[in-house]
């Protein structure tokens, strides 16, 4: 399979919507607990404007996008340089097993160290044991465990 990952343009958005609704729906994000349309509305717009630091790349085969990530460079209180948070990450179900998720994780690398952020890192859930067998070889854990309150 020839895989391109590239940024996402504005034409993207028809087959990017089912691969982020896709990811959602796998965090339980979908029918009553999915998130409000002004939320993908704003997701999508802020991929497009100069001033967000969020960014979103797509892995494309023959025309059809496969693969997702999102990702944003933020400051931090121990480094001059940014670091890069990869926020998001989903594979389309018939190209999983298939190298998408690591061209897509590689393709955040490259991006990261063009603008000299010296580090890629994030999370994923303790029952996502399948995404955990490629990101242990891809990168290692921190050990870190996060914490956090919902208001």
């Amino acid at each position: 399979m020839s895989l391109t990952v590239r940024a996402v343009t504005k034409q993207d958005y028809e087959q990017w919507l089912p691969l982020w609704d896709g990811y959602n729906a796998f965090y339980g994000r979908s029918g009553p607990t999915a998130l409000a349309p002004e939320i993908t509305r704003v997701t999508w717009q802020r991929f497009f404007d100069a001033y967000e630091p969020v960014h979103a790349l797509a892995a494309e085969s023959e025309g059809r996008l496969l693969g997702l990530t999102h990702y944003l460079f933020h400051r931090s209180t121990t480094a001059i340089e940014p670091s890069c948070y990869l926020q998001d990450l989903f594979t389309a179900e018939a190209a999983r097993g298939k190298g998408v998720g690591s061209a897509l994780i590689h393709g955040v690398y490259e991006r990261a160290k063009s603008v000299g952020a010296p580090r890629v890192y994030w999370q994923t859930h303790e029952t996502n044991v399948t995404a955990q067998s490629l990101y242990d070889k891809v990168a290692e854990r921190s050990g870190f465990i996060v914490y956090r309150k919902i208001f």
